[in-house]
């Protein structure tokens, strides 16, 4: 656990660390407050904080990968500003964050483009923010160059009112699963998948179950005529 773990409840409202934004704080573990939490973990504090752009350089192989990013989309009639949002360097780890619209060609340059060969894209992974307004689903493209031993992740937002982003199918064809399964519990829509259903809940499951506003709990349970109270509601032990 980090230090802001045991932050008590009066430093919840402090200045986010420099050079991020603060979005949300999380009390708690599990959600459930007052007699209800039987977890142990009732006074947790987390401030939710996303990280801002890095300003260059930005050490390492980072500079030319993104120079090199830049050359290909203007070669492909773009500009590195059209299709790249920001760009953060957090933990040694490099993100591109890429606008919607443009994911498809950003993802064609980092695979083709010789100085980056990016050829296997690892999956997709979703992450919802609620109080992120406009931005409240990311989807999350871990990517890894095999020629040249090198790691990133791509990034692309996109808001619970229009939960669309382009599927990277048609250029890394093993995205499909992964795609499915972001979709499966995330809800978000991946625009030209060949066949967007569920993968792991059944096909008339209602919601998304990996989503921060899904229910923890008080969902029957198939077979057994029981079900699972939310924590909140779980017996209390003294």
């Amino acid at each position: 656990m980090s230090e802001l773990d045991h932050l008590p409840e009066n430093r919840a409202d402090e200045t986010p660390r420099e050079g991020t934004e603060q979005i949300d704080v999380r009390r708690g573990m599990f959600g459930p407050s007052g007699t209800g939490d039987t977890s142990g973990y009732g006074g947790l504090v987390r401030r939710v904080q996303l990280p801002g752009a890095t300003p260059r350089p930005y050490g390492d192989w980072f500079d030319a990968a993104a120079d090199e990013l830049d050359s290909a989309l203007v070669s492909a009639g773009y500009s590195f500003d059209d299709a790249i949002e920001k760009v953060v360097v957090e933990h040694g780890e490099l993100t591109f964050f890429v606008r919607r619209e443009r994911l498809l060609d950003v993802m064609r340059s980092l695979r083709d483009q010789a100085a980056l060969r990016f050829e296997m894209c690892m999956g997709v992974s979703g992450v919802h923010y609620p109080h992120e307004t406009g931005r409240e689903l990311h989807a999350v493209f871990p990517m890894m160059s095999v020629t040249h031993n090198r790691r990133l992740r791509v990034e692309v937002t996109c808001p619970d009112a229009d939960p669309h982003v382009p599927s990277v199918t048609s250029v890394y064809p093993g995205n499909d699963w992964h795609e499915r399964e972001t979709w499966d519990f995330f809800g978000i829509v991946f625009d030209g998948h060949p066949a967007l259903t569920r993968i792991e809940m059944p096909d008339d499951w209602p919601g998304h179950p990996q989503r921060k506003d899904y229910p923890l709990g008080g969902i029957p349970v198939e077979y057994k005529g029981a079900d699972i109270p939310p924590p909140d509601e779980r017996r209390a032990y003294s």
